[in-house]
C-alpha cells in the first residue's frame, strides 16, 4: 500500500520543487551589460543562498577570503581566471569550482566577460547580543 500523503508529520504541506530561472537565457540577455547580480535566490525558508553574477570584460572581484562558507561557482557564460595562492586557474564556460571556506581567491573576467552562479549555505541573520560583562 502506498501513501498519497504529501505533508509533513505534523500535517503541514510539504514545500514543492520549482524551476526558478533559465540561467542560459539570463546569461545571454546580460550580453555586454553592467557588472553585478542578475538574479538572487529569495525564496522564504531557504537554507541556501545563490546568485547569478555578471563581470564584464576587464572587471574583477578583488582578492578576498570567505572565513565561514564553502562556495560552489559554476561558469554559465564567458570565461575568466580564478587566482589563488597556488596560481591562476582558467574558468571556461561549464567549469564547476569549489571554493572552500578559509580560502583566498580573486576572479577576473576574460575578453567576453564572465557570468557565473554561486551557491552557498545561507548566512544567519544579524542578531543583537548582550554586551559581555
Amino acid at each position: 500500500m502506498t501513501s498519497e500523503h504529501t505533508g509533513t508529520p505534523d500535517g503541514e504541506a510539504s514545500p514543492l520543487p520549482r524551476v526558478l530561472c533559465d540561467t542560459a537565457a539570463l546569461a545571454a540577455a546580460a550580453g555586454d551589460g553592467p557588472a553585478g547580480a542578475l538574479w538572487r535566490l529569495a525564496e522564504s525558508g531557504r537554507q541556501l543562498d545563490a546568485n547569478v553574477v555578471r563581470l564584464p570584460p576587464g572587471h574583477r572581484v578583488d582578492t578576498h577570503r570567505e572565513p565561514d562558507l564553502d562556495v560552489l561557482l559554476l561558469v554559465l557564460a564567458g570565461d575568466g581566471t580564478l587566482t589563488a595562492p597556488d596560481g591562476d586557474h582558467p574558468l571556461p564556460t561549464g567549469a564547476l569550482t569549489w571554493l572552500p571556506h578559509g580560502s583566498t581567491r580573486s576572479l577576473a573576467a576574460g575578453p567576453d566577460g564572465l557570468t557565473y552562479l554561486t551557491v552557498h549555505r545561507r548566512r544567519p541573520g544579524m542578531t543583537i547580543r548582550p554586551r559581555p560583562s
